[in-house]
């Protein structure tokens, strides 16, 4: 076995490991709100330093939960591109055919099948690659990169795409975007059913001595479910950042042109132009942001928390250090 192929099975080992770990604390938040669930409606109650009952709404969030993890993973791509608005490329003009030959072009050089190519009808350029593995992938571009960027350009930003789908990035962003809306959906029911229902409230005389205890959990759970969408973003913004940097490397190692990626990630730089359409649960997906304008990206430690893609000023620096470019050059 080739050094080159042992890299790419230990990468597909990593990223599976890191799939079901994921998965699993998708499935755990679940359950959390499930349980807090039980306890806000009755179907669990604590008697006596004992729980009391049938933890029904548990089971159903774990199934749910089982259930979304497997839509995610054989029906995520199809979800997300549904999500984005994106049909598929034809090459029905020379500027869509150039795609259709730089992604051909780039899948030989990673010694990858060819991925399907989708398109959204946006203006801003920007792309991104989602599937569960090299074998039922897409790329989707904006029209406005095929409008603005030349072939150099191009092969930087699909060669970064190629990386995301032969690193197997695009299994575990992909069960990302679709677990966040699935914990989003769950902790949203949660917080209505509290509102309406109320939090803890006892059922009958013999549960008012003894509801303390369930009454605290309702409570921590309610908690729970307030922040639960906003930790599930945070491991999406976390995973997508460290991987970003990784798929700049490779592309440079595609095209065997650093300036490729340097230059098409310069131009989105210069334009303060961000996606119509699109939503926070994908926007880890596309190689830049796709919801605020590419050059607001502080460097501070709470901006690089909260946002799903380092800054882009720093990707840049990166790249002209490998081609000895100092740093206040523009193209």
């Amino acid at each position: 076995m080739t050094p080159g192929r042992a890299d790419f099975r230990e990468l597909e080992r990593r990223n599976r490991r890191q799939t079901l770990a994921l998965v699993l604390v998708f499935l755990m938040l679940f359950c959390m709100l499930g349980f807090g669930l039980d306890f806000v409606t009755g179907a669990l109650r604590e008697r006596d330093g004992h729980l009391a009952g049938f933890p029904f709404l548990t089971i159903v969030a774990l199934i749910v939960g089982s259930v979304q993890s497997l839509i995610s993973y054989y029906g995520g791509a199809a979800l997300v591109l549904a999500s984005a608005h994106a049909r598929e490329l034809a090459p029905d003009s020379p500027k869509h055919q150039i795609v259709l030959d730089v992604v051909q072009e780039m899948a030989l050089a990673s010694r990858m099948p060819v991925p399907g190519t989708f398109i959204m009808d946006d203006p801003a350029p920007n792309a991104f690659a989602t599937g569960r593995d090299p074998h039922h992938s897409v790329i989707c571009v904006t029209q406005g990169l095929v409008d603005q960027m030349d072939p150099e350009e191009l092969q930087g930003v699909l060669g970064h795409e190629m990386a995301h789908i032969r690193d197997y990035d695009i299994r575990t962003m992909m069960m990302i975007a679709v677990l966040v809306g699935g914990v989003a959906m769950l902790a949203d029911f949660f917080m209505r059913w509290s509102f309406f229902g109320g939090i803890g409230a006892p059922r009958d005389s013999d549960d008012r001595d003894h509801g303390e205890a369930g009454a605290i959990v309702a409570i921590a759970v309610f908690v729970l479910a307030l922040i639960a969408p906003l930790f599930s973003q945070l491991i999406a913004m976390a995973v997508s950042r460290q991987r970003e940097y990784l798929a700049d490397a490779s592309s440079v190692e595609f095209t065997r042109n650093p300036r490729a990626l340097l230059r098409a990630l310069e131009h989105i730089a210069q334009i303060e132009s961000p996606l119509a359409d699109s939503s926070r649960g994908i926007a880890h997906l596309f190689i830049v942001n796709p919801l605020e304008g590419a050059g607001e990206d502080g460097e501070g430690f709470f901006d690089n928390l909260l946002s799903t893609h380092p800054p882009i000023s720093r990707r840049i620096q990166r790249l002209r250090e490998l081609v000895n470019e100092p740093a206040g050059i523009m193209c």
